[in-house]
């Protein structure tokens, strides 16, 4: 049994940790409010942005082909997949969530894939597996702007447009709420009008309702409009996933540091019980000893 010195010093040493565990859970719901109001806004940004890209796709001639982030392959010989984790640990099952479900799909495709990682845990995992790598970015920002993942869509469209790629998937932490987050595996090229939400990144996007579509005039034309309009769309769609994950990072490490403050809190308390028992059996024991000396006195005397 341990000595009540060894009590009190893992006692002291379980308070100091759960005052950076509540330390850490403060900042992280700090960082998890701005995130969560951040990726809400963005979500009507990206419902607005997808109703003009299918107005412009359905204006085009009858003899002119699709626009080349718009067409489908004949044929997928290499995937290129973005991963989007974290930088740091200590967020649950966050960053392992995620690396699992890139690692399922992965295996399903039947095709060579390179990746693409963003984060630095997503970059030492690709590396311990030996994966194919095209190019890391690590220390994304808590609070990423759309410069800051504006060359993660560039290399992806150069990919496409290039050949290297014949489809583009991101594989992102979907912010469901507070306690929820889901790992998606999603399609970000080819863009394809009309795709269901679990086809592609659109899930937030509602479904068009039967109506007589307006058509617009647009300069210099549609077809004009549409090699600036996609692009921006795509680095759209890529900053939208990682809002997703920034905001689902904050909320499981926030989750995940309250309950070890709570687990803290909890040992305390055990440990308190334990020592306090082992102090009384010591004062008892003690206590024993004093009166068996008195009586055993008392008895020498009376001989």
């Amino acid at each position: 049994m341990a000595s009540t010195r060894e009590l009190r010093r893992r006692i002291r040493s379980v308070k100091n940790i759960s005052q950076v565990t509540r330390a850490m859970q403060m900042v992280a719901a700090s960082k998890m409010r701005r995130s969560q109001e951040r990726v809400l806004a963005t979500r009507a940004y990206s419902d607005r942005a997808w109703r003009i890209l299918t107005n412009l796709a359905s204006q085009r001639d009858e003899t002119e082909g699709l626009h080349a982030l718009l067409r489908r392959p004949e044929q997928t010989r290499s995937i290129g997949m973005i991963i989007i984790a974290g930088d740091r640990g200590l967020c649950g099952g966050y960053n392992n969530s995620i690396l699992r479900a890139s690692a399922d799909s992965i295996a399903d495709a039947r095709v060579p894939v390179k990746l693409i990682t963003v984060g630095r845990k997503a970059g030492e995992y690709v590396t311990r597996f030996g994966r194919e790598v095209v190019a890391e970015f690590p220390g994304m920002p808590d609070q990423p702007h759309l410069v800051d993942v504006t060359a993660v869509a560039r290399l992806a469209l150069d990919g496409f447009l290039n050949g290297e790629f014949d489809l583009v998937l991101v594989a992102y932490t979907d912010f469901i709420n507070t306690l929820i987050q889901k790992p998606v595996v999603r399609r970000l090229l080819p863009v394809l009008i009309g795709e269901s939400a679990d086809e592609a990144m659109c899930e937030y996007i509602p479904e068009p309702e039967p109506e007589m579509v307006p058509k617009y005039i647009y300069e210099p034309d549609p077809r004009a409009i549409l090699d600036t309009v996609v692009p921006r769309f795509i680095e759209l769609r890529l900053y939208q996933a990682v809002l997703e994950s920034v905001a689902s990072e904050h909320s499981a490490r926030m989750v995940a540091m309250q309950n070890a403050t709570d687990n803290a809190i909890d040992l305390i308390d055990e440990l308190t019980l334990t020592y306090n028992q082992i102090r009384q059996q010591d004062i008892t024991s003690e206590m024993l000893d004093i009166a068996g000396g008195a009586e055993a006195l008392r008895q020498a005397q009376e001989a």
